[in-house]
């Protein structure tokens, strides 16, 4: 019969599975604490004190500030933008990228 450590076979400890939460919990915690930090940065260059407000009161696991900064402050959109002129000007053959 296997060796048993409080109902547990051997090599199982009731911790390890803990373990793993915890490390996502630790970077869930990181992405979250950025993501609020740049938008209340963004709300409050912006002069948006609403904005402000919300996002320094309401907690959504960063899915409020994602939509802040995409929707309301377009960060993400010169992104694709200017990743689609340098798209474009390679297919042309160009070689002056395009401002």
């Amino acid at each position: 019969m296997m060796n048993n450590w409080h109902g547990y076979p051997v090599g199982f400890a009731p911790g390890g599975a803990f373990l793993g939460i915890g490390i996502l919990v630790v970077i869930v915690s990181i992405i979250v604490v950025v993501l609020k930090g740049y938008a209340l940065w963004h709300a409050a260059r912006r002069s948006e004190p609403w904005w402000f407000i919300i996002l320094l009161i309401v907690n959504t696991l960063g899915i409020l500030e994602l939509i802040y900064l995409y929707f309301v402050v377009g960060k993400w959109h010169s992104f694709s933008e200017s990743a689609k002129t340098t798209d474009s000007a390679a297919s042309s053959g160009s070689n002056t990228p395009k401002v």
